[in-house]
């Protein structure tokens, strides 16, 4: 049915119970599982705003692909916890909803699990979530868990 399932994550406990969801229709599909972190990149010009001044300033880029290398590191070995008999890690800067799109069909994914951001209906209709610009975006089906 699916050859290739996409979970984006994040960290949060939503998106570690997609890397779950995945796993199980993994088996059941014999398909190949991806992960994706999406970081989003910032300016210097965003930093030098930042009223955190450390004493040795990092660059916020390498930061904030070493926090997204160690989500997908953490997903992986869930999903292998739960079974899964392969699983791919990838991390990339960008608009985390376009990133995502743009990654699903780049690799040819049939099937995108993601975890919900579990506002309610009207806070995520004025404010809009990634997960529901994920479904709104893609071309292959998605599941929100």
């Amino acid at each position: 049915m699916f050859e290739r399932i996409l979970v984006p994550v994040d960290g949060s406990d939503r998106a570690m119970a997609a890397v779950e969801m995945a796993v199980e229709l993994q088996k059941k599909c014999d398909a190949e599982l991806f992960l994706l972190c999406v970081y989003r990149h910032y300016s210097l010009l965003e930093a030098s705003m930042s009223m955190v001044r450390p004493e040795k300033p990092e660059n916020l880029d390498d930061s904030m692909r070493e926090y997204a290398t160690g989500v997908v590191d953490r997903a992986k070995r869930l999903a292998k916890k739960c079974g899964s008999p392969s699983v791919r890690g990838f991390v990339k800067s960008g608009p985390p909803a376009r990133t995502i799109v743009s990654f699903a069909e780049d690799k040819h994914i049939g099937l995108i699990v993601l975890g919900s951001r579990g506002l309610g209906d009207v806070e995520g209709y004025l404010l809009g979530s990634v997960s529901h610009k994920v479904t709104s975006l893609s071309h292959c089906p998605t599941l929100v868990v």
